[in-house]
């Protein structure tokens, strides 16, 4: 009570309890900066009381008044979150003193922690800004290289859109074998700049129609690693290069550039050697017409195990041939709708999604 007079009377707001159990009552009704306590007290302890603060007013300073001989339990209710300890006989400037350094520090904490808050929220902000950025510059990116795709079909094919085929077909076999986001988007790139390395060839090699001699197959396949050395020094496509190297290899080992066998191909290139296969037999040729998705479908699974990767080709049957009459639609479409397509995103479940396969 006498406490609580000096504490008036040296302009704090105070509230006196006659027992810890009425603290408690008072602690669920109304907030306080600061809680001083008798250490022992009948019924709820001064302990019980500092736990019950820390609870309720996470916030509050707290402290403990104790005896003489209570000096080692003052110290241990500060190591259990009290802000200071106070001896009894209480000397009012020592009371005073206390307080305002308690509530100072305290002070100090909340003004801590409304930085940390808005320093968190500051940075989600930003991260949300850096995301809006990346988004606007992959999408840059897309469009550039689907235009720099859309080129190379104009020069190399005869007949259009192979390159967006491709890369739908790849991304419906990648979708049915559970591949990841990251890999998806590496495969758009890749698939969609497979022959990028062409660029460089000899008209009279590229668009020869007859059987290409010994030598100018040599000259023909060495396209994959100038592709490769032409994407492969830009950072965000060097994944996608190596599927560039690596789509004429075959299963067996008996491919180019490398030889490489089974599983030593990235996952990737033994993706689109199938695609690529799927399309070059459905597609019209001067020479010949496209033959149907059965004759397709049988050259692929003959090559199981030979040309192509077994568990890709049973991916590629699991999907069925109206499927690819739709993905052949959704490549004729007008490039947003296309767009949409060669922007792979991952499903609440966890596999990759595209809006054109449903």
């Amino acid at each position: 009570m006498l406490l609580n007079e000096k504490l008036l009377s040296a302009g704090f707001q105070s509230r006196f309890c006659t027992s810890g159990h009425d603290a408690l009552e008072l602690l669920s009704r109304d907030q306080f900066d600061a809680i001083v306590s008798d250490l022992n007290m009948p019924g709820v302890t001064g302990f019980d009381l500092l736990e019950a603060t820390r609870r309720h007013l996470p916030h509050a300073a707290f402290l403990m008044a104790t005896g003489v001989n209570d000096i080692s339990t003052g110290i241990a209710a500060m190591k259990k979150g009290a802000a200071d300890y106070l001896l009894k006989p209480f000397r009012l400037d020592a009371v005073i003193a206390s307080l305002e350094r308690a509530l100072g520090i305290k002070q100090l904490e909340s003004e801590l922690e409304n930085y940390r808050k808005h320093l968190e929220e500051m940075v989600e902000q930003r991260t949300k800004q850096l995301e809006a950025a990346l988004r606007r510059v992959e999408l840059t990116y897309d469009e550039t290289l689907e235009a720099l795709a859309t080129a190379l079909d104009l020069r190399d094919n005869d007949t259009a859109g192979h390159s967006r085929r491709v890369t739908l077909y790849s991304l419906a076999i990648a979708k049915a074998i559970g591949c990841s986001e990251g890999l998806c988007r590496h495969l758009t790139w890749g698939a969609s700049l497979h022959d990028i390395g062409k660029m460089g060839m000899p008209d009279s090699i590229l668009l020869k129609t007859s059987k290409l001699t010994p030598e100018e197959t040599v000259i023909m396949q060495t396209h994959v690693r100038n592709g490769f050395k032409l994407i492969g020094r830009i950072a965000f496509l060097a994944p996608a290069a190596e599927i560039v190297l690596g789509h004429h290899e075959r299963f067996d080992g008996t491919g180019y550039p490398q030889g490489l066998i089974g599983d030593e191909i990235p996952l990737g290139a033994r993706i689109f050697a199938v695609a690529d296969t799927l399309d070059a037999i459905m597609s019209d040729r001067p020479y010949r017409r496209g033959r149907p998705y059965a004759v397709a479908c049988k050259e692929i699974q003959t090559e199981s195990g030979k040309q192509f990767d077994p568990k890709v080709v049973d991916g590629f049957l699991s999907i069925e041939e109206e499927t690819w009459e739709r993905i052949r639609l959704d490549a004729a479409m007008t490039r947003p709708d296309v767009q949409r397509v060669l922007s792979p995103a991952l499903s609440v479940d966890g596999k990759f999604k595209s809006h054109s396969f449903g």
